[in-house]
Order: structure tokens, then C-alpha cells, then sequence
């Protein structure tokens, strides 16, 4: 599983942060993105698609592999 983060879309909420800390960063900003190149870890994607489930500007998708 592959992740992304629309860096247009995201206004910095940090809801995928707080629920995934392990997959997410952010900048001074607010502003998120997707820790190690988008690769989620096996035993992470529950918490993959919490984050993208609780993303208000739907800016976080799954990317085909």
C-alpha cells in the first residue's frame, strides 16, 4: 500500500498526523506529507485509512503500486 498527500488540498488540519504519526509529517505550516516515500508498512494500513478516512479536504489517497 502507497499513500499520497496532495500538498494543494491539505490546509493543515493534522488529523493524519495525530492518528498516524508513524506515516505522516509536517512542516512549519501545517502543511502534511507522506513519510517514507508513501510506503506504508505492513501492520500500518489500518491506520492509513483512519487518516484518510478523517481527512476534511480528502487531500490523502491511495496510490496504485
Amino acid at each position: 500500500m502507497r499513500i499520497c498527500v496532495d500538498a494543494d488540498k491539505c490546509e493543515g488540519h493534522n488529523r493524519c498526523y495525530s492518528l498516524a504519526p508513524e506515516l505522516f509529517e509536517v512542516d512549519d505550516l501545517g502543511i502534511a506529507s507522506a513519510l517514507n516515500d508513501g510506503h506504508v508498512p505492513a501492520g500500518l494500513e489500518a491506520k492509513a485509512d483512519l487518516a484518510i478516512a478523517n481527512c476534511p479536504e480528502f487531500a490523502i489517497t491511495i496510490v496504485e503500486e
